[in-house]
């Protein structure tokens, strides 16, 4: 048996058909998809790290961050919560503020199948991986905009009409039944549109409006869906085990569970196989 040690953090991802992920552990990258249907463990060692600065912590808040860098993330981290909040505008956002370089930069807000049709927003740089920590089939781009702000306020004026938000249990016992996106992109157009023509009317020429027809399919690297939801906490039970059966979103879907690598960002583990 071969162990690897490291702290969790994020999986990677690469849009394939399937998905590809891998956990990055210390020096390590361990390929998921070829583990499918192999028994692994993974034991907490009762570590935690600030996946920011570094610091040992008693604590993870908010992922993966120590109390000093949470309360860092809050002096500008409500827009992250909020996007429509955002106080930038107002000049009291500091630019030197490091959650600040996540909101000052393009946006895209747009629609996707995951427990069901959701609006969302993400930066313009991350959409297909923002759609696949979602565990979203589908992914379609519909604006495009200059900061976190403009496509916050998009979104507060589309999920009049659509979800915002994804249901991860029901995303994580099947694969959603496809939906036209272009049909309820213009649907959802004719029936926003004198919200969407007001909140255009404040930033001429900075959204635009994104007509690409593309569509992007999304398959996960699933073996079997769980019938039911059992959730590993590792703050209760410290050692995880079961034959790998999928990975969607940023669960690893175990036959005997499952678990959100995101949500125990910084725990230090040690991997068996």
């Amino acid at each position: 048996m071969s162990i690897i040690t490291g702290c969790l953090k994020k999986m990677s991802v690469v849009l394939a058909d399937p998905v590809q992920y891998r956990l990055d552990l210390e020096n390590e990258s361990i390929s998921l998809n070829a583990r499918l249907g192999q028994r692994i463990q993974i034991h907490y060692t009762q570590t935690i790290y600030c996946m920011h600065c570094g610091r040992k912590t008693k604590q993870s808040f908010q992922q993966g961050y120590c109390f000093v860098c949470y309360r860092k993330l809050l002096a500008c981290g409500l827009c992250l919560i909020h996007p429509e909040k955002c106080r930038y505008y107002e000049g009291i956002c500091d630019p030197n503020d490091w959650a600040h370089a996540h909101c000052v930069q393009p946006q895209i807000v747009y629609l996707a199948n995951s427990s069901g049709l959701k609006v969302g927003i993400t930066r313009a740089t991350h959409f297909q991986s923002r759609w696949i920590d979602q565990g979203a089939t589908q992914g379609l781009r519909i604006f495009k905009t200059q900061n976190r702000y403009q496509a916050g306020i998009l979104e507060v004026a589309l999920k009049k009409y659509v979800a915002d938000k994804t249901n991860w249990r029901t995303m994580l016992k099947e694969n959603q039944s496809p939906l036209d996106l272009i049909a309820q992109r213009d649907q959802i157009f004719n029936r926003a549109d004198a919200d969407i023509k007001t909140e255009l009317a404040k930033f001429p020429g900075e959204i635009t409006p994104i007509l690409d027809d593309t569509i992007t399919q999304i398959d996960y690297p699933v073996l079997q869906y769980p019938t039911t939801i059992r959730v590993f906490n590792l703050d209760k039970d410290p050692s995880v085990t079961g034959i790998l059966q999928g990975i969607k979103a940023q669960y690893l879907i175990l036959d005997t569970g499952v678990i959100s690598i995101r949500k125990f960002g910084g725990y230090c583990v040690e991997w068996h196989e």
